[in-house]
């Protein structure tokens, strides 16, 4: 079937990357949120997407399928590989959506190499890790996860517990991370791409002050504030408007 997902791992940057691609047309790619993994998007209205574009789905480094030997989670290293993943597959621009983990990835992206960009949807995404989120990053427990935790990342994550372990200490460690994730207004500028910023008002993360502050500092964007929504407000009942807002926006970018 034409609209079957086809999934492969590509070897890049001393990882297997792995990927899926489904549908035709113009490529959009979609980068997960931080312990999640590719089928996150079937949650967060994937097959109204299918109709428009060729679906462009990996695994973030260490997380779903794909290997992490460093063990550590770098935002601008996911665009690199990112960025590689693309030049393998021939694309020379894209479109994209990027939740949290996936937003700041995107944002690297952006900047890097601005021209490969053409639109992008940033859902939950940052500047910089503000105090509040470091705090909740500290709170991570990790080793003492209860069981329910264990059994839902089994179903994202494929190589075992202790691939899942890793993810959750490096997501603890990055309260202290503060180079990765460090934008100015000066670099931000640089993004050429058409923005729409997704942001839910209250987010336990990132105040939606961040969220005004990337819009007015990223040239051709758009503002999104959803109401009543937290992180990552773009699953389940919410999926249709998002998927109907983000269509729109990318249409006309």
């Amino acid at each position: 079937m034409p609209n079957e997902p086809v999934g492969t791992s590509l070897p890049v940057n001393g990882i297997d990357l792995y990927y899926e691609t489904q549908g035709s047309g113009d490529p959009l790619l979609l980068l997960h949120g931080g312990w999640g993994c590719h089928d996150d998007w079937a949650y967060a209205g994937r097959d109204q997407f299918l109709p428009h574009y060729q679906l462009i789905a990996p695994d973030a480094r260490g997380h779903g399928r794909s290997t992490n030997p460093q063990k550590t989670i770098n935002h601008r290293q996911n665009a690199l590989d990112f960025l590689a993943l693309l030049d393998h597959l021939g694309i020379q621009q894209c479109r994209a959506i990027g939740l949290s983990m996936g937003g700041n990835t995107l944002l690297h992206m952006a900047t890097l190499q601005p021209e490969r960009i053409a639109a992008m949807v940033l859902v939950s995404a940052t500047m910089y890790f503000p105090e509040q989120a470091r705090k909740v990053m500290a709170q991570v427990p990790a080793e003492n996860m209860p069981q329910s935790e264990w059994e839902s990342m089994r179903k994202r994550h494929k190589l075992g517990d202790q691939q899942i372990l890793n993810l959750w200490q490096q997501g603890r460690a990055l309260r202290d991370s503060y180079d990765d994730m460090n934008f100015t207004p000066p670099q931000l500028a640089k993004i050429t791409a058409s923005t729409l910023i997704v942001y839910g008002d209250r987010d336990p993360f990132y105040p939606i002050e961040m969220a005004v502050d990337m819009h007015r500092a990223i040239p051709r964007s758009a503002l999104w504030i959803v109401p009543n929504a937290g992180h990552g407000p773009i699953f389940l009942t919410a999926a249709a408007q998002f998927a109907q807002t983000s269509l729109a926006f990318l249409h006309t970018s």
